[in-house]
């Protein structure tokens, strides 16, 4: 197991004979979790704000993203997972485009898997990742190609569940694990740390946070199936 801190070191990993996990805990990954959970069809990840508005001329589509954590213009719906639990894309597809998560799942489209990973998802994650025998890449955000703390503690987390499954391939692996294994019974207290609370915050978004750091609120796994994330059974 090998954790990529920046989707701009990418390129220094074989995608190509790996599982990546796209991490984007703040908030792209917990929207998917959030939205396949409670009923979508499909989340469709998409580059930029005009694919995303094209696509959804298609019936039974809804749109959804965000720009520098603000909705993005022409977007029915910006970058919440909360808007999902009323049933908001229940048997629709949602097309979804973000400052970091969606374009972080372009950049892995070499791999031979991708799914998505957040606090909501954790567990059926890990679940699936300890049956699997390919090489797994935990694929961290960021911001605008920087590292960032929540989405580096998700990796942490992830890895220090499945440390007697895999072998540990890199020492970002091991930094990830030391940032959880010292944070873990108090995660809020690192979280209010990062620059994405201090960002999301200045907009008022504290219970996306909230939501988004908590654990198996919503048990799915997404899973990339031609070019559509859907929640994949196993």
């Amino acid at each position: 197991m090998t954790t990529c801190l920046s989707p701009e070191l990418l390129s220094l990993y074989n995608l190509e004979e790996s599982v990546v996990v796209a991490i984007d805990v703040l908030r792209a990954t917990s929207t998917i979790a959030s939205a396949l959970y409670h009923g979508a069809n499909a989340v469709i990840p998409v580059s930029t704000v005009e694919e995303c508005i094209e696509k959804g001329q298609k019936p039974e589509t809804i749109t959804a993203g965000e720009r520098n954590g603000i909705t993005a213009s022409g977007l029915q719906y910006g970058n919440s997972p909360l808007l999902y639990q009323d049933g908001l894309a229940k048997n629709k597809t949602l097309i979804l485009t973000t400052t970091n998560g969606t374009a972080l799942i372009h950049k892995s489209l070499q791999a031979k898997q991708i799914l998505t990973g957040s606090f909501p998802n954790i567990s059926t994650l890990c679940e699936y990742l300890k049956g699997q025998s390919t090489p797994i890449i935990l694929a961290c955000a960021g911001w605008k190609g920087q590292v960032n703390l929540e989405d580096t503690l998700f990796a942490g987390a992830v890895a220090t569940r499945l440390d007697q499954h895999f072998d540990t391939q890199n020492d970002t692996t091991l930094l990830a694990q030391a940032l959880y294994n010292q944070y873990q019974h108090d995660l809020p207290s690192l979280i209010r740390q990062s620059s994405h609370y201090k960002r999301l915050g200045r907009l008022g978004i504290y219970n996306d946070i909230q939501y988004c750091m908590s654990f198996d609120t919503a048990p799915v796994l997404p899973f990339l199936y031609e070019g559509q994330l859907v929640n994949k059974k196993f």
